[in-house]
């Protein structure tokens, strides 16, 4: 058993008020809790792993690469399958919260080799 208390969590900020902290680091799976800022949007991107995103508080709209795009509010998940592109953004004009699940795990500075 590994316990890993937020307050010791690696954090980082890809972007100015985007929150990011590695709640699990592992190579089998790794999840990422986050913090988005009002009216913030990752950019189109794909990576290896799948991953679930859970929307914790307030409300995010998802899109994938064919430009579907749904809704998701508090509770509520999306899967991604490996290499599918998408994009989550903040739909409120106040910061939302979730949790990122991905398999196998990935390097936690994955945003930070991509953003400059």
């Amino acid at each position: 058993m590994r316990v890993i208390h937020f307050k010791d969590a690696d954090k980082y900020e890809p972007q100015k008020g985007w929150l990011r902290a590695s709640i699990c680091g592992e190579k089998n799976i790794s999840v990422e809790y986050f913090e988005k800022p009002p009216k913030h949007s990752s950019p189109l991107h794909e990576h290896p792993q799948g991953q679930v995103c859970v929307v914790i508080k307030g409300r995010m709209i998802i899109k994938n690469g064919a430009g579907e795009e749904s809704v998701l509010e508090a509770g509520d998940a999306v899967y991604f399958e490996p290499d599918e592109p998408h994009s989550i953004a903040n739909a409120l004009d106040e910061q939302s919260t979730g949790i990122d699940i991905f398999v196998p795990g990935r390097s936690f500075d994955f945003w930070l080799k991509r953003i400059t």
